[in-house]
């Protein structure tokens, strides 16, 4: 009796371990394969930058990273809180640091030459970065350490595995077939669940992926028609500046003609004034001297005819004196009538007189 409820008792047990088996064989590989995806990412990120997941596969990362090891967890956690694998250093101090830090095999005497390599970064930022870099070892140590031991555990359950489909395959044929018929069955309606949730989210991101194309080409074009715009604008100004240029430059050259014409004929206005001018003292000049050579031929003429009139008065009134020298001791005529007038007052001849003469209408006073 206990023989015949044992088997399928144990067939039982079998299929249920089976399949949880297979079911756990399944989410190794994946998990596998997103680990091995996400080591690789991790060491192919680009320095200095945070490695952003695509929207569409956010869910998905987080899913995974939930399925990780605490330590790969905890090591990716520190990288995007502490600048990535360097740091938030640039790959140039993060190099010179790691010669330095290196050649003095982390004993503080390190931090002298460090400073000198390093001159845009204080005492305080390198030790920082030490600090840092001791615990990035630390934590990437444990992160190694941690998935060796995944996946040595992940490579014993699949030896598991393989042990038991060993020990399946003694079951019989029908429960076999049976068996892996309903395990198709389950595989190809996951399958079909994955996959119609897969073509849903290619679906979705096709929608999103359509409607920022769309939203990018309206911005394109805004942008391109009020480039176009833009340069319409430029080139009607441009063209009103060309224009004004032009009318001023026309305008100019109109003031310098006319004011040429007008200094031409400001000049030949001089000209003519001065040619008349000069015609005019030409002619005063010419009648002034002919003035003057009629006055002086005129005063000549009067000259000659005085000259003619006081030689014939010198013919006329010429007398003829003989010379006498005792008429200097003599009273003049007039004298000799004066004294006749008043009478002599002595028995001598007055020859000096020592008052001044009286004159005749005082006389008799």
């Amino acid at each position: 009796m206990a023989d015949v409820y044992s088997k399928p008792m144990i067939n039982a047990y079998v299929c249920f371990s089976f399949e949880d088996l297979l079911k756990e064989e399944k989410t190794t590989v994946i998990e596998l394969n997103a680990l091995e995806k996400k080591i690789e990412a991790s060491f192919s990120a680009v320095p200095e930058k945070s490695f952003k997941v695509p929207l569409g596969k956010a869910q998905l990362d987080s899913m995974a990273s939930s399925q990780l090891p605490e330590e790969v967890v905890a090591f990716e956690k520190f990288l995007q809180q502490t600048g990535g694998r360097l740091g938030g250093w640039d790959d140039f101090d993060h190099q010179s640091f790691l010669k330095v830090w290196t050649k003095h095999k982390g004993k503080t005497s390190y931090l002298e030459e460090a400073l000198a390599y390093l001159p845009s970064r204080t005492s305080e930022d390198i030790e920082q970065h030490e600090t840092w870099y001791k615990e990035f070892l630390v934590l990437e140590e444990k992160k190694k350490e941690s998935i060796q031991k995944w996946k040595a555990k992940k490579q014993q359950e699949k030896m598991e595995i393989s042990k038991l489909q060993e020990k399946t395959k003694e079951i019989s044929g029908f429960e076999q077939q049976q068996h892996e018929e309903a395990q198709r069955q389950k595989f190809e309606e996951e399958r079909r669940k994955r996959q119609q949730e897969l073509e849903a989210w290619k679906r979705q991101k096709e929608i999103e992926a359509a409607a920022k194309l769309e939203a990018r080409l309206k911005e394109e074009e805004e942008r391109q028609r009020k480039e176009r715009k833009e340069r319409q604008r430029q080139l009607e100004v441009k063209l009103v500046v060309e224009e004004h240029a032009r009318i001023k430059k026309e305008r100019e050259e109109l003031i310098r003609m006319e004011k040429e014409m007008r200094e031409e004929a400001e000049r030949e206005e001089r000209k003519r004034i001065a040619a008349y001018e000069i015609c005019r003292f030409q002619e005063r000049d010419q009648h002034k001297i002919e003035e003057k050579t009629h006055e002086k031929r005129a005063k000549e003429e009067a000259e000659k005819e005085k000259e003619k009139r006081l030689a014939k008065l010198k013919e006329k009134v010429q007398v003829h004196v003989d010379r006498d020298p005792s008429r200097l001791c003599k009273l003049t005529k007039g004298w000799e009538e004066r004294n006749k007038n008043i009478g002599p007052t002595g028995s001598a001849p007055l020859v000096h007189i020592p008052h001044r003469a009286v004159p005749t209408w005082r006389q008799g006073l």
